[in-house]
């Protein structure tokens, strides 16, 4: 029996507080977990931005990404820990790279989820190229915006192809808003898209793996509160419904960490946002709900470390299209097949059993940790990034406040 040690790498950006809490819950649970016929320690370390040779090897087995989808030296040297090294990786970088939302709507739509209509229109101003003139010139066929937003029709929200953040978002209430809005997009690519008007529930389901977490969302608050605390907002089988489709989109894009949103209206769920790869992680915008993402984390990396769970590089498709071709099957049923599908590839069972067998301790470090001062340091710490000087007690007395919250919720439950 060899004992041996897998490493965890964290590549990040301006993350603060999530890895602070991953980083110590890990030395925390010190864990030697006997694995066919070995002993799996694990270690975490954050990775560096430097020159790197394309055949140095990787140290790591597992890697959180926070920097693909934005710093290119980080997503070069990821792919090539892949392709060399099979490191891997939450989340594909080449899927991630590709599937903006463009893609992943026409994908959903393509397995019969109801997403609203939308129309994607051509940019207002373009950038300079040697062949622009000439292109457009030969090609750009002059279109009538007006038609366009009667075709759709009122409220719709025009927002980037590929955008997150809620940069350029723009609700449209009529054709003078439309205009308006088009002549200030610039050089963006821009959706329109058909507004749910009426809704009556938002929703953003966090998935990790296999783990979802469906949390009431409320779009017009303040940042820090969004993410709603609440227990009862769903009717029955909407719960499920929202973790298989959920899971549908993740195993669908190979993401392992995705968010998706979704609108509810007359009892039908609208996705109209789930190109999340990168989700929000920050205790200032979570705060109960941070918990539950530092546990997701810790669970499933540190089964696809311990378990070398081969990463899935390629997507493919066709056995959701297989059952999306069958015409006379409703989406519920389609659904159901799809996060089938999603678990073997996840893996659940496997999963489950695993933390069951090896984790189990898991949920009561993280009631003590989340009560410790080392947890509150990262809270303000987060808190002192983003608010100002005299808003730093306050707000970190109130996220801190949320945590001891979901602690109680935790022991009561």
């Amino acid at each position: 029996m060899a004992n041996i040690e897998r490493h965890i790498g964290l590549s990040l950006g301006a993350d603060l507080d999530w890895p602070l809490c991953y980083e110590e819950i890990l030395r925390r649970l010190d864990l030697r977990i006997p694995w066919q016929g070995d002993t799996i320690s694990l270690g975490v370390e954050r990775i560096s931005i430097e020159p790197f040779d394309l055949q140095q090897p990787c140290k790591y087995d597992v890697l959180l990404d926070r920097l693909t989808h934005w710093y290119h030296t980080s997503r070069e040297w990821i792919k090539k820990s892949i392709l060399l090294d099979d490191l891997y990786v939450l989340n594909n970088p080449w899927t991630l790279q590709s599937m903006e939302k463009q893609t992943t709507y026409c994908a959903m739509m393509r397995l019969g989820l109801p997403v609203p209509r939308t129309w994607m229109v051509p940019p207002k101003e373009y950038e300079g190229h040697d062949d622009l003139k000439t292109t457009l010139n030969r090609y750009a066929k002059l279109f009538d915006l007006d038609d366009i937003g009667e075709q759709l029709g009122y409220p719709m929200f025009m927002k980037p192809y590929d955008g997150g953040a809620w940069k350029g978002v723009s609700m449209i209430k009529d054709a003078e808003a439309l205009k308006k809005a088009y002549e200030e997009s610039g050089t963006f690519v821009m959706h329109l898209q058909k507004a749910v008007d009426g809704y009556d529930l938002f929703v953003r389901a966090i998935g990790i793996g296999p783990q979802v977490n469906v949390v009431r969302y409320d779009p017009a608050a303040p940042l820090h509160d969004r993410y709603k605390v609440d227990f009862d907002f769903l009717g029955e089988g909407e719960h499920d419904y929202l973790v298989e489709q959920t899971l549908t989109i993740n195993s669908f894009f190979n993401w392992d960490f995705n968010s998706c949103e979704s609108l509810r209206k007359d009892g039908v769920f609208y996705p109209i946002d789930f190109a999340n790869a990168c989700p929000d992680s920050q205790v200032t915008s979570l705060h109960y709900h941070f918990p539950w993402l530092v546990s997701s984390l810790l669970r499933w990396s540190i089964f696809c470390a311990v378990t070398g769970r081969p990463m899935r590089q390629t997507p493919d498709w066709q056995p959701f299209y297989d059952i999306a071709a069958d015409e006379d099957k409703p989406l519920r049923e389609k659904l159901r097949g799809y996060a089938e599908i999603a678990n073997q590839r996840f893996e659940t069972d496997k999963f489950r059993e695993f933390c069951d067998q090896h984790l189990g301790h898991l949920d009561e470090v993280l009631w003590e940790y989340f009560g410790s001062e080392h947890a509150k340091a990262a809270v303000r710490a987060k808190v002192e990034s983003l608010f100002p000087k005299h808003e730093h007690e306050q707000f970190t007395e109130h996220f801190w406040g949320l945590i001891q919250f979901w602690r109680k919720t935790q022991k009561e439950s």
